[in-house]
């Protein structure tokens, strides 16, 4: 570890065949600040030379991410389109850094993964859950078009639809790979020993084969028009960001607080619908 690069919002650690990057914010719910993710970027062009042959993603403290910092990447600047649009936009490039990186990743997360980490989350190759993460949106409707998008590629349009046409939606881990967001759920005080237990069979295969299986594979999905999906996300939140709605937001975030907006939009998540009874107290038929 002595020859590792050191950070102040992340943290690299060495575990046989992984290489950790951690985000390291637990006292901010590892929110993704503007420092986070120069020395997240930092990190990941070490690691195409450095470290082991696969690289896992995990946070620090009682969850994975609880999004973009809300004093500053999360702050939408609605009057400069352009500005916030290359903003936007270079989030999403740091992502596809994961996506074109030579090493597999794969992402450990527990507790809550919200909004922009689970945006950061969608760009690793294999993600492992702990059963009861709780994985979403943001609560409070800000922006349109910038996290969901990304999900439609693993999930699908329905499903994405699903999670961003109800405040702050939220899906567990069973659920996750249900719909196909993640790839296992498992026991959260054994998330790390089996994406540890995965990494071992994993690295079974040479580090060069593994670049190429990933690149190959990406390539499929390239001609399938991912990349062009997510080409576009920034464009549509810039402009969400401009509306009368969001504006009206910002205004009352200003009058009523933070929390107490939060609270109003506070619903339960879509994905009890399918256990809930129907008015008479009794179950929907089985099918």
């Amino acid at each position: 570890m002595s020859d590792y690069p050191r950070y102040t919002n992340i943290r690299l650690e060495d575990d046989g065949p992984l290489t950790w990057i951690v985000l390291d914010r637990p006292d901010r719910a590892n929110a993704l600040s503007n420092e986070l993710l120069d020395e997240f970027s930092a990190a990941l062009e070490w690691l195409r030379t450095g470290g082991g042959p696969i690289i896992g993603l995990r946070g620090e403290g009682r969850g994975f991410c609880a999004g973009y910092d809300m004093g500053q990447v999360a702050d939408p600047r609605g009057a400069d389109p352009v500005s916030d649009r290359t903003r936007l936009q270079r989030n999403l490039n740091r992502y596809l850094t994961m996506w074109e990186h030579p090493k597999p990743i794969i992402a450990a997360v527990h507790g809550y993964c919200i909004a922009g980490g689970s945006q950061l989350v969608t760009f690793t190759d294999i993600t492992v859950v702990a059963e009861d993460a709780r994985i979403g949106e943001v609560t409070i409707p800000v922006g349109a078009g910038y996290v969901s998008p990304v999900w439609a590629t693993l999930v699908g349009p329905k499903r994405a639809k699903e999670l961003a046409f109800v405040p702050g939606n939220w899906i567990d881990g069973p659920t996750a790979v249900e719909w196909g967001w993640a790839n296992h759920a498992v026991p959260a005080d054994q998330l790390l020993t089996r994406v540890r237990q995965l990494a071992d069979r994993m690295a079974l295969i040479p580090a060069d084969m593994l670049t190429i299986k990933k690149f190959a594979i990406n390539r499929a999905l390239d001609a399938m028009g991912t990349r062009n999906a997510v080409s576009a996300i920034a464009d549509a939140d810039a402009l969400a960001h401009l509306t009368p709605g969001v504006a009206e937001l910002r205004q009352r975030i200003a009058d009523e607080g933070l929390k107490s907006v939060i609270e109003s939009f506070r619903v339960p998540p879509t994905m009890t619908l399918s256990q809930e009874t129907r008015d008479d107290g009794t179950a929907p038929a089985a099918r």
